[in-house]
C-alpha cells in the first residue's frame, strides 16, 4: 500500500483533497533512512542507508538507490532523485529493511494498521447457515482502504470453515491463511481469511477471522461512508 494506491492522497481516487489541487502526475520522493539489504543466490549484492523512497501514482512504492551502490545489478535512472536509480524488485532473491524479510514490496512509512475492540455487529452467513452473529468485534483501519471488522474464533462455526491453499502476504499484517466454507456440502472458496502469526503492529488479530462480502452474505456495521 502507497500514497498513491487505494483512496490514498495521491491515488486516482483519494478520500480527500489538496487545497490548492496538485497537479497530475505528481510524485512524492523523501530520504528513507533504513538500512535496505539485497541479497542474489545467497550473496549480499546491496547493502546501504542511502536510500531515496518514491511513490508514483500507477506504480508500486518503489526505492531508489545511490548508482554508486547497485553494483552490477540492472538499474533505471530514477528521474524524481538525480544520481539514484531504480532496480528490479526481482532482479534479487530476497530483500530486507532492517532485519525484516520483505515480500512484493517495500513497507510504507505512512501505512499504519489500528486494531481496535469494538461493540460494532457483524453478522455472516453462507448458503443460509449463520457463521457469526456478534457484537464483539475488532474494527481495522488501515490506511487508504475501508474499515474492516475481525472477530474472535470464540464468536464463529468453525467447524463449518476449512483451510484452503490460498495464502497472501500483508507488509503490515503478515501471512493470511484462507479458510472455505463447507454447509451442507457446498463448498464456498476462501469465504474468511485469518493470521496465526501477525506481525507485532497487528498482534491483535491473531487468530482472528474476517470474511469477503463477495463470498458470503456479511452484514457489518462499519463507518459512515465504508462500502
Amino acid at each position: 500500500m502507497t500514497l498513491t494506491a487505494g483512496r490514498g492522497p495521491l491515488s486516482a481516487d483519494p478520500a480527500g483533497w489538496f487545497v490548492p489541487p496538485l497537479p497530475d502526475g505528481a510524485v512524492y520522493a523523501e530520504p528513507h533512512r533504513r538500512r535496505v539489504v539485497a541479497v542474489r543466490a545467497g550473496r549480499t549484492v546491496l547493502d546501504t542507508d542511502d536510500v531515496v523512497m518514491v511513490h508514483r501514482r500507477g506504480h508500486p512504492l518503489s526505492y531508489a538507490f545511490r548508482s554508486s551502490a547497485v553494483g552490477d545489478l540492472p538499474a533505471t535512472p530514477a528521474a524524481e532523485a538525480p544520481g539514484y536509480v531504480y532496480v528490479p524488485w526481482d532482479a534479487v532473491d530476497t530483500w530486507f529493511e532492517e532485519g525484516r524479510e520483505l515480500v512484493h514490496y517495500p513497507p510504507n512509512p505512512y501505512h499504519r494498521v489500528d486494531c481496535r475492540p469494538a461493540d460494532r455487529a457483524l453478522r455472516v452467513s453462507v448458503g443460509g447457515t449463520v457463521l457469526v452473529d456478534t457484537t464483539h468485534t475488532v474494527v481495522v483501519f488501515e490506511t487508504a482502504l475501508p474499515p474492516v471488522l475481525y472477530v474472535d474464533p470464540a464468536q464463529v462455526r468453525v467447524d463449518v470453515l476449512h483451510p484452503s491453499a490460498t495464502t497472501s502476504y500483508c507488509n503490515y499484517k503478515g501471512w493470511a491463511t484462507y479458510w472455505s466454507a463447507v454447509v451442507d456440502g457446498a463448498v464456498v472458496d476462501d469465504v474468511a481469511w485469518s493470521y496465526a502469526q501477525p506481525l507485532a503492529e497487528s498482534a491483535s488479530l491473531a487468530g482472528c477471522f474476517s470474511f469477503d462480502p463477495a463470498r458470503a452474505d456479511v452484514v457489518a456495521e462499519l463507518p459512515l461512508n465504508s462500502p
